[in-house]
């Protein structure tokens, strides 16, 4: 295996790469690291990171992880990825004791009751660690377009903040992301004009593909990751291959969480305690009120403020209060009992002539989805 360049300053060569074509960055990772880097191909659109090695001429390796769980057509990707390219993908599979274990002892949909976590580690997390550490990088198809929420800082190449390579311990590992700037609609344009075989699950309105149990098309206008474990709380939409999405600055503020004096949302009234639980507990709303739980630290509530504010701005017109309840702290537990906190920023909905209230159930907080959120609720306002 080519031995792993060393003394590379990589957040200077990440900044290089944001003025580099998917190609060029491609071919810098494969002259750096020849056969010790491997290309993560899922069966979806990232099929792409395949036509693109292709076109730097150089050889590369690719792998895939068989959770035991994917789709008819998923395979059938694969066969016809290995003909296409001739190439032979290196599958890697889950260690039988502990899926034997997790099936017997809670069953083979245990993740819709408890989460995703605890399958994704076993038929996915674990076997890519163990295939990780026979390398030195790896490439994988992120791009910063696929979930606001969960992938919005994917540098194009990094230490890898989470997984070992051949050499042990950390920073042992390069990680590239050549496409986190390319958007969906250019990947696709690419893969129509290269004439790449595509899963046929695309056809059915799939867009992210996972698990065949965990995955289903989305509507149009979603994210397309909106269509992954879509029973859980947007936040949640990562099986643990792909952590540590937060810059540093981003990082360095989530890890000072409470300590942080500086408030987000300033043009938003804020209410304390005593204020959200005479909402929650009031039976019957007298007025529409929407409120975000929020952490100052948090980049998710960072992220929204502005459309959030601008949603605000509308909404006082209409008649609907709009208020912000700090919820991180002493009020964290208070919260999750009492309303349903999960994740930063959680978005609630008072209607007015009803009492409780409707959790928005998706990431999309700007001014546009607030307003078709608050309208399917309480009708035109």
């Amino acid at each position: 295996m080519q031995a792993p360049p060393t003394n590379i300053d990589w957040d200077a060569l990440d900044s290089q790469f944001q003025d580099n074509t998917v190609v060029q960055i491609m071919d810098k990772a494969l002259e750096l690291f020849g056969d010790g880097l491997a290309i993560a191909f899922s069966g979806a659109e990232d099929v792409a990171l395949i036509q693109y090695a292709k076109l730097t001429g150089r050889p590369f390796r690719v792998f895939s992880l068989d959770t035991g769980r994917l789709n008819p057509e998923t395979y059938q990707l694969f066969d016809d990825v290995e003909k296409h390219f001739d190439i032979k993908i290196e599958f890697t599979f889950p260690d039988e004791d502990a899926v034997t274990k997790l099936v017997n002892e809670k069953g083979m949909f245990s993740f819709y009751e408890d989460g995703h976590k605890e399958c994704c580690g076993v038929r996915k997390v674990q076997p890519l660690r163990k295939k990780l550490k026979t390398l030195n990088a790896w490439v994988t198809g992120q791009r910063k377009d696929q979930s606001p929420g969960t992938r919005m800082a994917v540098p194009a190449v990094q230490v890898d903040p989470v997984f070992e390579g051949a050499a042990g311990g950390a920073g042992s590992l390069v990680k590239f992301n050549p496409l986190t700037n390319a958007t969906s609609q250019e990947v696709w344009d690419f893969l129509r004009v290269m004439g790449t075989p595509v899963n046929k699950l695309h056809e059915m309105g799939y867009v992210s593909i996972g698990c065949a149990p965990c995955t289903r098309a989305v509507l149009p206008g979603q994210q397309e990751r909106e269509g992954r474990w879509w029973w859980e709380d947007s936040a949640m939409k990562e099986c643990g291959l792909h952590s540590g999405n937060l810059t540093a600055e981003q990082q360095a503020k989530q890890d000072a969480r409470e300590a942080t004096e500086e408030d987000i949302f300033n043009e938003v009234t804020a209410v304390d305690h005593a204020a959200i639980d005479a909402l929650r507990v009031e039976p019957t709303h007298s007025k529409t009120t929407l409120a975000v739980l929020y952490a100052p630290w948090c980049p998710f509530c960072q992220a929204m403020v502005a459309g959030y504010e601008e949603a605000a701005a509308s909404f006082a017109a209409k008649g609907v209060d709009v208020v912000k309840f700090r919820a991180d702290g002493d009020e964290k537990e208070w919260s999750k009992e009492n309303l349903e906190l999960k994740s930063f920023p959680t978005v609630l909905l008072f209607p007015e002539g009803r009492g409780g209230f409707v959790k928005l159930g998706s990431e999309r907080r700007d001014p546009d989805s607030l307003n078709i959120f608050v309208e399917s609720i309480v009708g035109k306002l």
